[in-house]
C-alpha cells in the first residue's frame, strides 16, 4: 500500500524552510514530506529524520536521494530527538516536522496488527526490529486487569462501550490467549450493540486505535517530543504539527498555548490561528486525511 502523505505542501510551505536550513522530520515514515523538501531544496538543505522502523528508514532514505537531496537517519523515537541529534553533532533546527499519523504501510498488511482488516498477530508497536522488552498489544489484551485495560480503551480510544469490551476481552482470554487481531475484533463485534455493530465505522477502530496508543505512548511522546524540538527550534524556526484525532490535537493545541506565551526565557507566535484542514480535494482523493488538522509555532526568541 503507498502511503500519500495528509497536507502535504500546506505542512512544508508553512515552515518556511530556506536554503541552508536544518530541517527535521519527526516521523519519517516513507519519506513523503522528506522527499519532497529535497525535491523542492536538493541538497541546499540538511535534512534529518526520524522513525523506530529500521526498513522505514531505509526506504525513506532511497526516496529521498532519489529526489535529488541526502537524508540523516535516526533510528530512534522523536522523543529523544534533542540527544539524538546532538549525538550526531546536530544542536540547532530550522524547521521540524511532526506528522502524528499511522502511515498507510502500517495500516496495510505490515504484519504487526494495526489493522483488523488483516489477519495478523497482536503486535501493534511501532517498533522494528521488535526486542525481548518491547511491549505488544498482545502482552495488554492478555495480562491487564479488566478496569485497567477499560480505561485504556475509554481515555485512548474515547470508546463509549469501553467496560463491555474489557469485560469480554477478559472472559474470552480465559478460554484461550488471544493472538491475533482477527480474533480480537471477532470479540469486539461480539461485545457491543447491534446498533453499533452496523454503525459507519467498524466497532474495533476505536479499540484498535487505543491498544496501538498505549503500546507506543503515543501522547506521552508528543508532549516530549515537542518540548525537545522546541528546545533545538532556532529564533525563527518553526514547528509544523498534523494530529489526526482529538486526543493528539488537544495536547497539541494547549503545548502551543503554553510555548508562545511571553516569559523571560522563551516565546513563540502561534501562526495557524485556526488549525489547517485538507481541501475538499484531497479528502475526496485520500479520505483518511478527513480528520487531519495542522498547526504551526514559530519561534520569537531563544
Amino acid at each position: 500500500m503507498q502511503h500519500v502523505p495528509v497536507l502535504l505542501h500546506e505542512s512544508i510551505d508553512g515552515l518556511t524552510i530556506e536554503p541552508g536550513d536544518v530541517v527535521i522530520d519527526a516521523t519519517l515514515g516513507a519519506g513523503g514530506h522528506a522527499s519532497e523538501i529535497a525535491r523542492k531544496f536538493g541538497d541546499r538543505v540538511t535534512v534529518v529524520g526520524f522513525d523506530l522502523d529500521a526498513s522505514a528508514l531505509a526506504l525513506a532514505e532511497e526516496t529521498v536521494r532519489e529526489a535529488g537531496g541526502m537524508l540523516v537517519p535516526i533510528h530512534a523515537n522523536f522523543r529523544t530527538m534533542k540527544a539524538a541529534c546532538e549525538a550526531k553533532g546536530i544542536r540547532k533546527a530550522d524547521a521540524i516536522l511532526f506528522d502524528l499519523g499511522i502511515s498507510s504501510m502500517e495500516l496495510g498488511e505490515s504484519g504487526r496488527g494495526f489493522s483488523f482488516k488483516y489477519d495478523e498477530p497482536l503486535l501493534m508497536t511501532l517498533k522494528n526490529p521488535i526486542t525481548e522488552d518491547t511491549l505488544t498489544a498482545g502482552e495488554v489484551v492478555n495480562g491487564m486487569r479488566e478496569e485497567e485495560l477499560a480505561n485504556v480503551i475509554y481515555g485512548f480510544g474515547e470508546e463509549r462501550f469501553s467496560r463491555q469490551i474489557a469485560k469480554a476481552i477478559v472472559t474470552a482470554r480465559k478460554r484461550a490467549k488471544i493472538e491475533s487481531t482477527v480474533q480480537l475484533a471477532e470479540i469486539i463485534a461480539e461485545a457491543v450493540p447491534a446498533f453499533y455493530r452496523k454503525g459507519r465505522i467498524n466497532p474495533a477502530t476505536k479499540t484498535f486505535q487505543a491498544l496501538r496508543i498505549y503500546v507506543n505512548d503515543e501522547l506521552g511522546a508528543i508532549s516530549e517530543g515537542i518540548a525537545g524540538a522546541w528546545d533545538m527550534l532556532a529564533p525563527g524556526g518553526r514547528i509544523a504539527v498534523i494530529t489526526f484525532h482529538s486526543l493528539e490535537d488537544r495536547i497539541v493545541k494547549n503545548l502551543f498555548k503554553d510555548l508562545a506565551k511571553t516569559g523571560e526565557i522563551k516565546s513563540g507566535e502561534i501562526i495557524t490561528k485556526k488549525p489547517i484542514a485538507p481541501s475538499r480535494a484531497e479528502v475526496i482523493a485520500n479520505p483518511r486525511s478527513r480528520s487531519a488538522k495542522l498547526r504551526i509555532l514559530e519561534k520569537i526568541k531563544s
